[in-house]
This record gives C-alpha cells, sequence and structure tokens, in this order.
C-alpha cells in the first residue's frame, strides 16, 4: 500500500516594518507557519522614524484569514498589547506545533498559561509539561519556537532572572 502524501501548501510571506525591524510572516489556507524577526536594524541605531506600531508593507490581497488574523495580532501587540490576550490567534500549521512531541508540548503550555506580562523559569516551564528535568529541552523548545511572539519564548527566562537563548540566542525579543 502507497503512503498517502500530504498536500503541499501554498505559503504566502507579508513583510511587516515593526519596531523590532522587518518581521516575515508565512503561512498557508491552514494557518501560520513562520514568523521571522529579521532585526535588520540593531536596537541602538534605530532612528526616531522607526514605526511605534506594525505596519503591513505587502498587500493582504489574496491572503488567508489565518495570516490576516496573525497579521492583525501582531499589530495589537505592538500598538495595545495588553489586548493581546482578548485577541484570537491564528491557527498554526507547522511540524514543530502538531501532535504531541515535546516541543508541541512546551511551546503549547507556554502559549496557553503564561499570561501577558508574566515570566516563567525553564525549570518551571519543565515542571509545568511534566517533566521537571527536562530544563535544557524547553530551551531546545524556545530555539526552535517557529512563531515567536505569538508563542512568547521571550518570556521564558533562567532562574536568576536572566534572558533566555531563544530565537538562536539573539534573545532581543
Amino acid at each position: 500500500m502507497k503512503k498517502q502524501r500530504e498536500s503541499q501548501c501554498t505559503q504566502k510571506t507579508i513583510s511587516l516594518l515593526s519596531p523590532l525591524g522587518t518581521i516575515q510572516v508565512s503561512g498557508c489556507e491552514n494557518g501560520v507557519h513562520t514568523i521571522q524577526i529579521l532585526m535588520d536594524v540593531a536596537p541602538a541605531e534605530r532612528s526616531s522614524e522607526a514605526p511605534l506600531s506594525c505596519v503591513v508593507n505587502d498587500s493582504l490581497a489574496e491572503t488567508s484569514p489565518e495570516l490576516q488574523r496573525c497579521v492583525e495580532w501582531l499589530q495589537a501587540y505592538f500598538s495595545e498589547p495588553q489586548t493581546t490576550g482578548s485577541l484570537p490567534l491564528p491557527a498554526f500549521h507547522h511540524p514543530a506545533l502538531q501532535g504531541d512531541a515535546f516541543t508541541s508540548r512546551v511551546l503549547q503550555v507556554l502559549q496557553r498559561d503564561v499570561k501577558f506580562g508574566e515570566t516563567v523559569s525553564y525549570k518551571r516551564l519543565a515542571e509545568m509539561v511534566g517533566n521537571p528535568r527536562a530544563v535544557r529541552a524547553v530551551g531546545g523548545a524556545m530555539r526552535r519556537n517557529p512563531v515567536p511572539l505569538l508563542i512568547p519564548c521571550h518570556r521564558v527566562i533562567s532562574s536568576t532572572g536572566q534572558s533566555g537563548m531563544y530565537m538562536n540566542g539573539k534573545g532581543e525579543v
């Protein structure tokens, strides 16, 4: 019996200008695949002309409802961050966020249980997912987060209160 091939996604990428630099959001009809924060301008070099909110660079025509929902969520995050808790998140369509793998569980718990304005240590997050000895694995899950900001890896800190190594060590969100 032949294995059934998964249908291929037709992805679209939208660019946004934000206080962090350019953000690229990629997704398909099924949901958001990735968010990349390019940080194309170092924080110290950002001009006073940098947007204080999140401005769409591209046309949203022919964009999936999930991608549009993501853009709206990001715009709210940068203009009125306290409102994001009441906004619906877009669907996610990335393998790291599917199924019951450890990374998926960690990211789901982080998104669901760590609210705006809160932080959590790597150790506490490991405890929250039911594996208190998996502190380093939690760090690995943060580095593999395909949708930073939506799943707030920037809220995970070391037990000493230091910012973590999320976003492949950039840790600047």
